[in-house]
């Protein structure tokens, strides 16, 4: 059996078979990540290892659409894609202190509803 430690959930500690997903496991024994879609679409069940990493599994595509390669350096996982083979020790920021997620504005779109072009960009 492995110990998760979830640091923001008051250092409560579950536990699980080897090769467990994070997620599920945190869903199992209601560990507190947060989560949306579960499958690394969303990003939302981004967290940190800050104990372990060494007993994660490979990082997965999905996780590289929402992490840069300074996250993953650091620790940032998605509990989603994660699978667990030894004890490691989670946090991460609760959805009601995160920031709302700003879409990037792509060349001729708007940021303004009716405007003919992005802000900032000059008239031709």
């Amino acid at each position: 059996m492995i110990q998760v430690t979830l640091i923001t959930n008051d250092n409560k500690v579950i536990t699980g078979p080897e090769d467990s997903n994070l997620l599920r496991l945190s869903i199992r024994e209601k560990g507190g990540i947060p989560f949306k879609c579960g499958g690394g679409l969303c990003g939302t069940c981004r967290c940190l290892i800050e104990k372990g990493l060494e007993n994660t599994d490979a990082v997965k595509d999905k996780e590289r659409k929402h992490l840069t390669d300074d996250d993953l350096a650091a620790g940032y996982r998605m509990a989603c894609q994660t699978f667990v083979n030894g004890d490691v020790s989670v946090s991460w920021i609760p959805l009601a202190l995160r920031k709302p997620a700003t879409p990037p504005v792509k060349p001729g779109e708007s940021v303004v509803p009716g405007a003919e072009q992005p802000l900032g960009v000059p008239r031709e």
